[in-house]
């Protein structure tokens, strides 16, 4: 069986605390991979190889840094069939949704080896006599990043490159699920050129993720996945005297005014929801219907649903994959056998599907449930499934009014052909990414990503301007040269004249 160890000052190593987890196929179900389990010492040698090579890639230079990342672009982009098939054979997405998923963390590569431009500083001249003040930023050590299971190549891409381009080094723990991809990702880096010991990679569970939390010379903290364990790494971690960016979960609401093309609004639904089985932050998990739209939303959305094509990642006809694991598969049904005692309206009930030849692959079908109550566990839960809640409402302030009582605000949505009402929406949501038109409104790399109220702890989005300040401080210089005339003691409070 094919173990995936650690990945520490540039080299592979086996895991020495002889506790593995299993990693399975999601489409059948069996167990292909062990995956070794670091110890806190296991932690503590990969922060050691990192605080050392800081020594020196902390000081190095701009053109050094960026050689290197366009190298890994490049050696990405060659590689990036062989990553989307270790993510389909671990996560079990299609093959297609994976290879997508390799360029929008490209897309973070990309802005890395522009870093020179986002590292620029500022400089006042003359701002008093003789007086120069400068502004930089400079790295603050000995980074790490926790990373989820649904995104296993594009999460770490989104944090490593902007951190190590920053000139930090990095420690990353990515799921213990699906860990194969994220291994990888540190060989070609290696391979790229990085300095060994920049990148590391410890595979693990809770006592990895503590000592990661808990560590001296870990600097700053990044996460992605639920809101539970976002709030707990945040608040250890700063209890730690880290900083933090934890990027918690979601319940993302697509608001559909009467005046909308409900064809469109049909086909984003589908797609927003049920890609990747639903197990997206930024998946559309709640449709809000206005006015006399409802009915006739929910049939189109239930149209295309039953047209859509479930099987292995690894066959091309297949348009949505299974689920990570069973006991997940488990938990996202039972908000479906569930929802009709709390009132909801079961249209699609997914979970009794299977695919012949993989009986025993975690599968369901996509399910969809109408005139949900917001108090029922269907609407009050993030499901990360292929679960589709559909609510009314009767005016446009009554459908904001129920997106911003959810506790979340990650992403949202509207569907319209009315300007002003859409200008209206991204200013009234409270929501930190917002679509007009566009369901899933993930931004591109030059712009940061991250959610409002309980799907973002901390002050920092990720990517973008905000990843670049996040891995970085700022530092102020104030410089005079005086005249050899110039001298005499001055008790007095500086001013700037």
């Amino acid at each position: 069986m094919k173990t995936v160890n650690h990945w520490i000052g540039g080299k592979a190593v086996e895991g020495t605390s002889g506790v593995h987890g299993p990693v399975t196929d999601p489409a059948t179900g069996a167990r292909t991979t062990q995956v070794a389990f670091a110890s806190a010492g296991e932690v503590d040698a990969a922060v050691a190889a990192a605080k050392a090579a800081f020594a020196t890639w902390g000081t190095s230079s701009l053109a050094t840094r960026t050689s290197v990342l366009f190298a890994y672009r490049a050696l990405l982009d060659r590689h990036r069939e062989e990553i989307a098939r270790l993510i389909t054979a671990e996560h079990g997405k299609v093959h297609a949704d994976a290879l997508g998923e390799v360029a929008r963390g490209l897309e973070i590569v990309e802005l890395a080896c522009g870093i020179t431009t986002q590292l620029k500083g500022e400089l006042s001249t003359q701002v008093s006599s003789r007086v120069d003040v400068a502004a930089i930023r400079q790295p603050l050590g000995v980074v790490a990043g926790i990373t989820p299971f649904n995104f296993p190549a594009m999460v770490p891409l989104w944090m490593f490159p902007l951190a190590i381009a920053c000139g930090n080094t990095f420690v990353l723990k990515p799921s213990e699920k699906d860990p194969s991809a994220a291994l990888l990702l540190a060989e070609l880096a290696t391979e790229a050129g990085l300095p060994d010991g920049v990148l590391n990679v410890v595979n693990g569970d809770k006592t990895a993720v503590d000592r990661i939390l808990e560590h001296p010379d870990i600097a700053a903290v990044s996460f992605v996945g639920s809101t539970p364990i976002a709030r707990h790494i945040h608040t250890t971690a700063t209890a730690n005297g880290k900083r933090v960016q934890a990027l918690g979960g979601a319940k993302n609401h697509m608001l559909v005014l009467p005046d909308a093309d409900l064809d469109a609004a049909a086909d984003a639904a589908v797609s927003a929801a049920y890609g990747s089985a639903g197990e997206r932050c930024m998946a559309i998990s709640a449709v809000v219907a206005v006015g006399d739209t409802g009915d006739k939303l929910v049939a189109k959305i239930r149209e295309r649903a039953e047209k859509i094509r479930i099987g292995p990642g690894d066959d091309p006809a297949s348009e949505m994959g299974p689920l990570i694991t069973k006991a997940h598969r488990d938990k996202v049904a039972s908000y479906v056998h569930g929802a009709a005692a709390q009132g909801a309206e079961v249209v699609l009930d997914g979970t009794g599907f299977t695919v012949e030849g993989y009986e025993n692959g975690h599968w369901i079908g996509l399910s969809l449930l109408d005139k949900v109550p917001t108090d029922a566990d269907a609407y009050r839960d993030e499901i990360f499934g292929p679960v589709l809640c559909v609510l009314r409402a009767e005016t446009y302030e009554e459908g904001v009014a129920l997106i911003n009582a959810s506790p979340w605000g990650n992403g949202t949505a509207v569907f319209t052909r009315d300007g002003g009402a859409a200008r209206r929406f991204q200013l009234e949501v409270q929501a930190g990414m917002v679509g007009v038109n566009v369901p899933i409104p993930v931004p591109v790399g030059y712009h940061s990503f991250g959610g409002w109220k309980d799907s973002l702890f901390g002050d920092h989005h990720i990517y973008g301007n905000d990843g670049v300040h996040f891995y970085t401080r700022g530092k102020v210089v104030t410089t005079r040269w005086p005249d050899p005339e110039d001298g005499g003691v001055d008790l007095g409070f500086p001013s700037h004249r």
